[in-house]
């Protein structure tokens, strides 16, 4: 039976029950439990009023919130409208549901079965419509910007990032509401969610007319993005890794000789004695305070790396494992991760063990002027990927493991936000639906020196983009490279290129060979961890040197225009760099473009992806585009061959 109930439509069967409700600006909220009541937790969701319409019939019943409206059966399918036309509905192939299709595979749309003592196992069916294009889901290290055909992985890695959240070219978002491990197939004859463990399921779903208002919606129940600081949007140094205080001072006083502005540089891993301890080394950075003044003198910020991991033998490890503060394992040694340690990792969903990291960071870093947190190995990263024998304070990773990162960024942002900065902004490998509210700028991990590495990273960052993180950066040129590679500068000067317009641009990498010596022979200690090659701009020579220089004034020139989109995301949860279909929804050629972008409503951006490559074809949609470099103004609907010489990215201005 289906009845209506405080603004919500009830649908009772045996002992499954249905809650569809209005949930934010043209949008609904579907839950499904076989226990006596729902749980309450809201997952990604912020608390929104909205009102609903809603009809009640013999054989069907309704709910419409604005544009969207869903209809459910008697017999308990569900399908979504919008403005009336069809844009999604529940795959069901059994006696209930059979939509038309014979009931004999007994597939059920939705399918909760139960995993002994601890919840279910949830599966959620979809009808598929071959022409569909689907986008975002956060950032996976593959070429394929339409991930129809795709099958995700919903669990977090090093250089992947799983967002819930996809747009669909039917003009419609989709929200997966779930924090736990799964699984989604994206497939040509129907499309399937799964969750290995949950207490029930949830989505939400929204339709609009345009990719910007189904973004707006979204964000507008997820979060936003604060306002992007004017001293980050310039030029980020990092390397692996600046080893003492005084190196630190060298680079940044040599890009201040050089009359090269340089907004941050990054204090990588291993400045401290062990893991945990979450503080320098003194033997190696004797003065922060004193290294931090001379860097602000010169127009830099200074940011340290912060890792999750916890060495059993760091001076904080036997007061956090008493008061309970750590990843617990459900079997086995306990140990999370051992790259250069035995480590556990702190457990970021409990608010105590947040408080206790913020405040080891805040009087070994923050005090000294340290005012941005790099929070690496955010996914967590483990040794082995086995979800199942991993615990938190709010329960089973199974179930709550994907929003760890934000909980993470969490910790930080909240404990800066208390000490009244505003220009808030720390680095993060790792991001959940929602992380962009609390200042997370979000890099693609731990990448190959590679073409098809670059050509992944445009795909990637299109599409966390539009998973609601506006913040996206990578490490430009890669991080595992080998500048004695002959190729490895034409990758720089491209990358550089791409990341120029990019949200941030910042260089980093783990430069080979390996033949710099340790400072010591311990196994502990800011001097026992290797280093790179070095990364700076004149690092490869004076002809690239003098092409990464150009475009990083091309890029301080274009600065108010930067900080405008950044502005705009804060409003209503725009991308900084935008798939051509959110600008030109109405081009149906933009909705098949996966490697050119806009830099914003402007400037259309076509980097160079493959090796030797001298020019390429770009799309002009409507109306007119001016080239950047020589001045030459082109009109649009129409596809022009671009010249790509090595000091050329091809770049268009938006004229009308």
């Amino acid at each position: 039976m289906y009845y209506c109930n405080n603004n919500s439509l009830i649908y009772k069967s045996r002992s499954e029950t249905v809650k569809i409700e209005p949930w934010g600006k043209n949008a609904l909220r579907v839950r499904v439990t076989y226990n006596a009541g729902f749980t309450g937790d809201d997952h990604a969701l912020d608390k929104v009023q909205s009102e609903a319409q809603i009809d009640i019939g013999e054989e069907f019943a309704s709910i419409a919130n604005g544009k969207i409206c869903c209809k459910l059966s008697k017999s308990g399918w569900l399908e979504f409208f919008k403005d009336g036309k069809p844009i999604l509905k529940e795959y069901s192939r059994d006696s209930r549901g059979a939509n038309g299709h014979s009931p004999s595979m007994k597939f059920s749309a939705r399918e909760l079965k139960p995993v002994s003592g601890s919840g279910y196992s949830i599966t959620m069916r979809f009808e598929a419509d071959k022409s569909e294009k689907i986008f975002g889901m956060g950032q996976y290290q593959q070429p394929n910007l339409n991930l129809k055909g795709c099958i995700l992985e919903l669990a977090q890695r090093n250089s992947q990032i799983s967002i819930p959240f996809y747009l669909s070219s039917k003009g419609y978002g989709f929200l997966w509401n779930n924090e736990g491990i799964g699984e989604v197939v994206f497939g040509t004859n129907y499309t399937q969610w799964n969750a290995k463990l949950s207490d029930e399921a949830d989505y939400w779903i929204t339709a609009d007319d345009t990719p910007k208002a189904i973004i707006e919606n979204y964000t507008s129940v997820t979060g936003r993005a604060p306002e992007f600081p004017d001293n980050a949007l310039g030029l980020w140094q990092s390397k692996l890794r600046y080893r003492t205080q005084e190196e630190v001072l060298e680079i940044a006083r040599e890009y201040h000789r050089r009359g090269i502005p340089l907004d941050v540089i990054v204090i990588d891993f291993f400045h401290w004695i062990r893991q945990g301890d979450w503080s320098f080394d003194p033997e190696y950075w004797p003065d922060p305070k004193a290294m931090v003044e001379e860097l602000r003198r010169m127009g830099t910020r200074c940011m340290v790396s912060i890792w999750p991991t916890v060495d059993k033998k760091s001076v904080n490890y036997p007061e956090m494992a008493e008061r309970g503060l750590l990843v617990r394992t459900e079997r086995g040694s306990v140990q999370c991760f051992d790259f250069q340690g035995d480590t556990v990792i702190y457990d970021a969903t409990n608010p105590e063990a947040r408080e206790f990291i913020w405040q080891r960071s805040y009087e070994n870093y923050y005090k000294n002027g340290i005012d941005m947190f790099w929070l690496d190995e955010a996914e967590p990263e483990y040794s082995a990927y086995d979800f199942d024998n991993y615990r938190y304070y709010d329960g089973a990773a199974l179930k709550i493991s994907n929003r760890y990162p934000k909980e993470h960024a969490r910790a930080y942002y909240e404990g800066m936000k208390a000490q009244g900065q505003t220009d808030i902004v720390n680095l993060i490998r790792c991001a959940w639906v929602g992380s962009q509210k609390y200042a997370a700028l979000v890099w693609s991990g731990d990448i190959r020196s590679t073409f098809e590495a670059l050509r992944d990273q445009v795909s990637a960052g299109l599409n966390i983009s539009l998973a609601g993180i506006p913040w996206w950066v990578s490490d430009t040129g890669g991080f595992f490279g080998n500048i004695e590679d002959e190729n490895f500068n034409e990758l720089m000067i491209r990358w550089f290129q791409f990341s120029a317009f990019c949200p941030v641009l910042r260089m980093h990498g783990d430069r080979g060979p390996h033949n710099i010596p340790a400072f010591t022979d311990l196994d502990f200690g800011g001097g026992f961890s290797d280093t790179g090659q070095p990364n700076e701009l004149w690092s490869f020579g004076e002809e690239t040197y003098k092409i990464l220089k150009k475009y990083l004034f091309i890029r301080l020139d274009m600065k108010d225009y930067i900080k405008g989109l950044m502005n705009e995301a804060s409003k209503n949860g725009s991308p900084v760099i935008r798939t051509m279909f959110y600008e030109f929804p109405e081009d149906e050629r933009c909705w098949e473009l996966d490697d050119q972008y806009m830099f914003g409503s402007k400037y259309l951006i076509a980097p160079v992806l493959y090796q030797g490559m001298t020019e390429r074809e770009v799309y002009l949609p409507g109306g007119e585009w001016k080239n950047i470099h020589d001045g030459e103004i082109y009109s649009g609907a129409r596809t022009i061959k671009a010249a790509a010489p090595i000091d050329i990215i091809p770049v268009y201005e938006r004229l009308k």
